[in-house]
């Protein structure tokens, strides 16, 4: 039977981890953090990140343990044996990877109106998913390549930001926004910091994907460990970082009220940098997030289909190109649907609801796995 083929090594797989956790969430929460957090924003983005990373380490040996697409799946079957629950948690999976689809298509259509409003959002929806559903078609190698190019795409716009408030800060400048800003900071108050933590653990999702290419790794058992955590570590410190600029840039109130809230710290800090270019990366930041998403469903299927709990077809794998394209095909038209019939602010709460109770899963079957003591001279997460 054809095998998936293993095209990551380290750097592309932390790449790959890298660009999907930083998706559009950034561009979108950096405002409402502020809202409630002030410019104390920056504190909640470093809490969200150390909870993210509790259980980034659980996905992290995990993977490393039992290298096989499934996920969650995966991991329940290890720990449970239990045929059923393997089935729950992985259509579980499986439904929120594809929910998220559907919320990155009705995302990517919006910013696709900004520039031309006229185009039906139904063409934009088949026209997207069809491009992305033929690159993972194609093959891990070239989803790769995408993905390295829409992840320097969206670390590059990131990376203006930061510089345009480096400038802000270094040409000794005091607009009314700073002013604001350094005059209406609150108390620091730990309940509201914890508040603004849980909105901004949203931004920090996306490792999870990485436990559905364990088994197109080429060395999961050292390399699953470090590409989870520095990806993630390397996502955490730019957000802090934004986070803290921001509200030194635009007083909080004021990102809190603007749709684009990075847009607004770009035009206030006086740099030049055209807000424009924004719209473009936004677009590239959804796309690759989606991208994603079709992979991790697809693997998915592919994995829930080698623990027997769904038909075998979802299993096989194309000659020439080594991608599970009944699993593709499968997926492709559901994400579809919804997007085209779905409510962006339901899809995007259902998405947020669905992946913790995945992340409660995985802990869990860690647990249960542990405390059977058995050898293992890989990474390993203490037990507390």
């Amino acid at each position: 039977m054809t095998q998936l083929k293993k095209t990551f090594g380290l750097f592309a797989l932390f790449i790959y981890g890298l660009g999907d956790i930083l998706g559009a969430g950034i561009y979108a929460l950096v405002g409402k953090v502020s809202a409630q957090t002030g410019t104390y924003a920056w504190v909640s983005f470093a809490v969200a990140m150390v909870i993210a990373t509790l259980t980034a380490m659980s996905y992290a040996e995990l993977c490393s343990r039992f290298p096989k697409s499934g996920g969650v799946s995966n991991f329940a079957e290890q720990a449970f044996r239990k045929k059923t629950l393997t089935f729950s948690v992985g259509w579980l999976l499986l439904f929120c990877s594809i929910v998220s689809m559907a919320t990155l298509t009705r995302a990517f259509s919006g910013y696709v109106h900004q520039f031309n409003a006229e185009v039906p959002h139904a063409v934009i929806a088949i026209a997207f998913l069809g491009v992305l559903a033929l690159i993972n078609w194609r093959g891990i190698e070239q989803s790769s390549r995408v993905n390295m190019l829409a992840t320097t795409v969206e670390v590059s716009g990131l990376g203006l930001v930061v510089y345009a408030g480096f400038y802000f800060l270094s040409s000794g400048a005091a607009p009314a926004s700073a002013a604001a800003a350094s005059s209406s900071v609150p108390a620091f108050d730990g309940i509201v910091i914890l508040q603004g933590a849980a909105l901004a653990f949203y931004a920090f999702i996306g490792f999870e994907d990485m436990a559905n290419v364990a088994e197109e790794t080429k060395n999961p058992k050292r390399d699953m460990p470090i590409a989870i955590l520095g990806s993630l570590t390397v996502a955490g410190a730019i957000y802090i970082l934004i986070g803290w600029l921001a509200t030194r840039v635009v007083d909080p109130s004021t990102l809190a009220a603007s749709s684009g809230a990075l847009t607004e710290v770009v035009r206030a800090s006086g740099s030049g940098i055209p807000t424009s270019i924004f719209g473009v990366i936004a677009l590239f930041a959804v796309a690759n997030t989606c991208l994603l998403n079709f992979i991790t469903s697809s693997r998915l299927l592919y994995g829930m289909s080698e623990e027997g709990v769904v038909p075998k077809v979802f299993g096989r794998v194309h000659r020439s190109f080594k991608t599970p394209y009944w699993a593709i095909a499968f997926v492709f038209p559901l994400a579809l649907g919804l997007a085209i019939v779905g409510d962006l602010a339901f899809l995007a709460s259902t998405t947020s609801v669905l992946i913790l109770v995945v992340f409660c899963a995985t802990n869990i079957s860690l647990f249960t796995i542990k405390r059977r003591r058995e050898s293992w001279d890989g990474f390993s997460v203490p037990l507390a």
